[in-house]
Parts: C-alpha cells; structure tokens; sequence
C-alpha cells in the first residue's frame, strides 16, 4: 500500500479560556464562588477587595493627620488622588490605562487554537488561604467537632468503673452497634466470639453488660431488637406514671398490632377502653425506636440566597445578595508597575496576572448578569406562586426560560443548580420552581408541584380515624379538573414523605 498525503478541510467548536473559565464560575455554588474568590486574591496581586482599599485609605489620612505632613507631601497626595479619580473616570476602575507598545502584547482574547500556557506564564503557586481570625462568622465550620455514636458510647465507657473482664465485654458490644443504636447482631453471636478470649464466659456475663450499656445515653442503645429497646426506655418512667403498665403490656405482647395500627384487635386483647388506648399510644410514641440518631454525626450546612424577592409598591423585584461575593478591582498601583517594551520575568509575570485579573472580573460580571436575568424571568413566571404559595405554581420547564434569555438550556440548567432564591414564602433553590405539568378538564395545565401543596393540604385536613386512601385524593382531585391516576398520587405523596394510609391512621 502506497503513502500519501492528504489535505482535509473540518470544523470544530473549542471554547476559548475565557469561555471554560466563564462556564466554571457560572455552575458554581455560593460557597465554592468565595473559595474561588479567595483563591484569585491570594494567588493574583493584581485584584483586591474595594472594603479593603478604602479602609486603607482611611488609616493612611489619619497618619496624615497624626504626622502633621508638609504641605508639599500633601500636594503630592492630592496629585495622586486626582489620578486614581481621573482614571476612574475613564471607565478603568482605577486601573491606568496601558500604553499603546505594550497594551498590544497583552491580546483581549485567546485564539482558539491556542492554550492558556502557549501565551502565558504560570502565575506561581497559589498562597495559603487566610487565616485571619478576625471575622467569627464561620465560627462552627471552623470549629465544631462532630463526635459518632461509638465515640460517644466509647467516652461513657471510660468514666464507668468496670472490671477489666467486663470492660473487654462492653467493647465488643459496642463494636456491634449500629448508627440506630440497635445491635448489628444478637448477644449469643456476641458471646461466641468472646469465648475464645475469655476463660469460663458465661452468656449471662455478657446479658448483665449489655443491660448495664442499656443505661447509657442515649436511653436503649445496645438493645437487640425493637420491643427491647422501647422496654428500657418504658422502665425508666416513674411507676406512677399513667398507662405505663398498659404501654408495656402492648410493647412485650402487641407490638405487631401497634406497628399495623389494628387498633379494634388491641382494644380487645389487652381490654382496654378507646380512650385508655389512646393515652396509652401517647406514651409509647414519647419513646425514640432508634435512639442512636439523636447522636447527629452529620456537619451544619447552610444555605446563603443568591437573589433576594421581595413586593415593593404592588411590584416584585429582584435583587442579587451582595453578601454573596466581595467586590473586586484591580489594584491601581501593581498595574501601574507594567513596563512598556520590557520582556523581562518580572514585567511578564505582571502583564500575566493583568490580563488573568481582566478576565476574572469580566467572568463574574457575566455570572451575576446571567442570574440575575434567569432569576427575574422565573419571577415573572411564577407570580402565582409568590402571591398565594405552592398551590399556584404554573409548569414551568427550562426550555421556556431558556427561549426568554435567548441562552441554550445548559446554561440555564448550571444557572439554577445550587443557587438559592429568597422569596416572602421561603429560600427555594432555582430548581424548585421547575416542574412537569398534569392537562387538566378545562384544557389548562396543572404543575406537580401544585399537585404535590393540594395532597398535602387535602391529608392535613382528613379525619385522623379514616384517612384518605390514594384512591380516594384520586378522586377529589379529579372532582376539581385534575386528571391524575392513582400510582401518581402515591409517588407524589411518598416524594413528601408521606405515609399510606394505614399507617396515617389514629386513634385521636
């Protein structure tokens, strides 16, 4: 087979440094946005924080003032005032502009065949965050500790005076419990396993650990099974509770007929009257069926809005958080450093971090413009919602606020991920307001999400003794013009957490 050489002609679509860094920003939530943010100011000397700068300002004119300067010194002051505040003007943000010879080395965009490091230096390594303790407002993050269910059982267990044989004992135990609280596997499995260790065990040994590991906190931890665990907490009442034997009768013999709220054969078993049997259930559902969650192991996460919505003069308006993010400009004095016609490392690694600041700001510029137009069209859409609530919520897909910005459905879809709306109703993350629609009798359209408010509106205000069945808000749904079947009721209902009926079922 013969060599050749061919010439072929292609398109391809690459996104230019500017663009890649544009579409990072822009998909970013509000705390990696000021991670981000710090990152750029530790690493790039040409951006700083306005706050910043003005507070200098400040302590030098009272140094100034302190000093008792020459008149020529504060001449000269006022000669560099008077530039910044020229420079200002010119629309700069306080950065010179460049001269002619050098501004054209520094290109305002990348050809797109081209990578960042083919024009650019590194920049050097990014500087250590901060660790400015000044400001406490992150004071849990910084820190809190987190402590497990082991950890805790563990520390309860070094303050107990035990046997060094009843100690070996209680560790195992408390390796076999699990994040509920309940244990993993039975005592006799327990036992042996601890056989081989311990000389002349004997499994009531390991019951009278156990029991005694029962009386930690929290309550009923290191039970072995359900009825266990709610009888150790059921013994610590004071025996002149009222109902408690009652509570305890159902608990060791009924448990079955409590868990599937057969509330007539209870009645005739245990012979107690409908309103005994109440009183007794209230007792029971005091008590904690998994007493390990009450050790919380999860971290604090908090959600900061992006966009705050609020009614002014009979008129929603939209604003963007400007808590969120500090403002940024380009430090006057570094840029000014810039040397036309000098090919030198130092004036190269400035006129890298120049042209890298330009682009930064110019992205986060273009991130808040493009939220806050995605975030005013969603408002526009869904007035219903901010007037009267869920139940008003219109459908709403991305595709139709994507035709409004006149931006493609990625964009908007990275605009509205783990950014956050406060509105009079509540903080709803952007997504919230996106649903599928249900066609209704009238011809109009429904969304799920108003579906979602009515069922749950509709189980708010059903008789505790007959609860609604799905069939049945199937029914009263399609009664007001809303065609829904019955399997979509209950994936609605379980999406809110929402138990089936025969488990909604009460005595009150």
């Amino acid at each position: 087979m013969k060599q050749s050489l061919q010439l072929k002609l292609g398109q391809q679509l690459t996104m230019t440094p500017q663009l890649q860094q544009a579409i990072r920003l822009l998909q970013l939530s509000t705390l990696d946005l000021q991670q981000e943010i710090q990152e750029a100011l530790d690493s790039n000397p040409m951006l700083e924080m306005e706050e910043n700068l003005d507070n200098e300002q400040s302590d030098k004119s009272s140094e100034v003032n302190d000093t008792s300067e020459s008149a020529e010194q504060r001449e000269t002051a006022n000669a560099t005032t008077e530039t910044l505040n020229s420079n200002s003007a010119d629309g700069s943000d306080g950065e010179p502009q460049p001269d002619s010879e050098w501004s054209e080395a520094i290109p305002q965009d990348l050809p797109v065949d081209t990578s960042w490091d083919d024009v650019y230096e590194s920049s050097g390594p990014a500087l250590p965050a901060s660790n400015y303790e000044g400001d406490d407002s992150d004071f849990e993050s910084r820190r809190g500790t987190t402590e497990s269910l082991y950890d805790h059982l563990m520390w309860q267990l070094n303050l107990t005076p035990m046997s060094e044989r009843d100690e070996l004992i209680a560790m195992a135990i408390i390796d076999a419990v699990e994040p509920s609280g309940l244990l993993s596997i039975s005592i006799e499995e327990i036992y042996e396993g601890l056989i081989s260790n311990l000389e002349e065990l004997e499994l009531d040994e390991v019951q009278a650990v156990k029991r005694r590991l029962q009386q930690f906190d929290p309550s009923g931890v290191c039970s072995e099974n359900l009825m266990d665990c709610l009888l150790v907490q059921l013994a610590q009442y004071d025996k002149q509770t009222p109902f408690l034997e009652a509570a305890k009768l159902i608990v060791q013999q009924h448990l079955p007929l409590l868990g599937s709220r057969d509330y007539r054969q209870l009645m005739r078993k245990t012979r107690l009257k409908e309103a005994e049997l109440a009183q007794a259930v209230a007792l029971i559902k005091t008590l904690n069926p998994h007493p390990g969650d009450i050790i919380d192991t999860r971290e604090t996460e908090y959600v900061v809005p992006d966009v705050f919505v609020e009614k002014r003069e009979g008129r929603w308006t939209v604003e963007l958080n400007p808590d969120i993010a500090p403002r940024l400009r380009i430090n006057s004095g570094y840029a000014s450093l810039v040397k036309r016609a000098d090919s030198s490392s130092d004036n190269t690694f400035l006129k890298n971090n120049l042209q890298e600041a330009r682009w930064f700001l110019k992205s986060l510029q273009s991130r808040n413009e493009t939220l806050l137009k995605v975030a005013t069209c969603i408002v526009e859409k869904q007035r219903g919602f901010l007037d009267y609530g869920a139940e008003a919520m219109k459908p709403l897909v991305l595709h139709d606020i994507a035709e409004l910005v006149e931006m493609h459905e990625s964009t908007i879809s990275r605009v509205t991920t783990q950014k956050y709306m406060h509105t009079p109703q509540g903080i709803f993350e952007l997504k919230y307001f996106f649903s599928s629609h249900v066609s209704t009798d009238s011809g109009g359209e429904c969304s799920s999400t108003a579906i979602r408010a009515i069922i749950k509106k509709l189980i708010a205000a059903e008789n505790p003794k007959k609860p609604l069945s799905d069939s049945k808000i199937t029914q009263m749904l399609a009664d007001q013009g809303i065609q829904v079947a019955r399997r979509t009721i209950a994936k609605y209902r379980e999406s809110l957490n929402i138990p089936p009926s025969n488990e909604r079922k009460s005595l009150v």
